[in-house]
């Protein structure tokens, strides 16, 4: 029995040497300690030693499954750190090799558009002024000069929450907001940027969300010519000197003389059949203007026979499409990284 385990331990020892992992010195210590190891069954036969050997050959058991057990814990430290070593050599960084190039995003070109409009306003002394998504019908038409009869009222141009409740069709109810919160004290030179919403179908030059930028200026004195003068300066600004403006009658039921502005061309100044932004018309709608309805300034609490103003509109998706010679709308909302880094 001494001799036996003897060579138990022998075997054990030559196979924890040789394990080349932890799975396979696993596999040594399930052999030799498990519940059906070899020298587990060498304890259960001790019932077959004498009484008088029985504590010499047990002490000779133990002391063998003690180093077995310290053999096993040695080589499963030893392999431990080796499989650690090996990881990190395979894992080992060059800080010397050039860094990755780290691709920075941009501004949208519907934001760089919108940012050179404030620009150019705010450096006319014009403030930026906000307001809510979710509008009042109060506001949104009636402030403005569009009772409850009027056809521009239509349901199915606009989406209401509820009868007095709608997502606004347009930046103008912070002209009636602004004004009101400032009754009676011009002069007031403004703009309000913001999205919009309007049941359009979603194609090349209508969606049913967009922006827009309503501009305004309430003062004694305020004429016609220097609406002019303010949008012949915008357009130089945004498109360059060489552009050009022109004036179109037109109809809006918050002002009294009405106007829709065109700009030649940025892009063919009119010399290019083939143009595909103004189809060789030469000239481009870019915005609606006219002088503030008396109507709208006595609803605000201002007195028509004091002061003045004008106001203005335009579409930023139009404005950035003329910009950048862009011929369909939905390119902007559909974040195509071969449109978005062109900008």
């Amino acid at each position: 029995m001494e001799q036996k385990i003897q060579e138990l331990r022998a075997a054990a020892q030559a196979e924890i040497s040789g394990a080349a992992d932890l799975k396979e010195l696993d596999g040594v210590r399930v052999k030799f300690l498990g519940k059906k190891g070899e020298l587990t069954s060498l304890l259960r036969g001790m019932n077959q030693v004498s009484a008088e050997d029985r504590p010499k050959i047990g002490k000779v058991v133990n002391e063998a499954r003690a180093e077995i057990e310290k053999l096993i814990a040695d080589k499963n430290s030893a392999l431990k750190a080796a499989a650690l070593q090996n990881k990190l050599a395979s894992e080992k960084i060059d800080v010397t090799l050039p860094g990755r190039k780290v691709h920075c995003g941009h501004l949208h070109p519907l934001t760089l558009t919108l940012n050179r409009i404030k620009e150019i306003f705010i450096q006319m002394g014009y403030s930026v002024e906000e307001g809510p998504e979710v509008e009042t019908d109060y506001f949104n038409f009636e402030a403005l000069n569009l009772p409850k009869d009027h056809p521009a009222r239509d349901m199915q141009d606009s989406f209401y929450i509820t009868e007095e409740i709608l997502l606004r069709t347009q930046t103008s109810p912070v002209q009636a907001r602004t004004m009101q919160k400032n009754t009676g004290n011009a002069p007031i030179r403004m703009i309000a940027p913001g999205r919009v919403y309007r049941r359009d179908d979603f194609d090349a030059s209508h969606s049913p969300m967009f922006h827009q930028v309503e501009g305004l200026v309430v003062d004694r004195g305020v004429t016609f010519g220097d609406l002019i003068g303010t949008l012949d300066f915008f357009c130089k600004q945004m498109f360059g000197e060489n552009t050009n403006i022109r004036l179109r009658p037109s109809f809006f039921p918050f002002t009294s003389v009405s106007t829709e502005c065109d700009c030649s061309c940025p892009i063919c100044h009119g010399r290019d059949s083939n143009c595909k932004v103004c189809h060789g018309a030469g000239w481009l709608e870019i915005l609606g203007a006219g002088e503030v309805h008396p109507k709208v300034l006595e609803m605000s609490g201002y007195s028509p026979s004091v002061v003045s103003g004008f106001a203005f509109g335009m579409g930023v998706e139009r404005i950035a499409m003329i910009k950048y010679g862009i011929d369909d709308l939905r390119l902007f909302f559909e974040n195509d990284l071969r449109f978005l880094n062109q900008f």
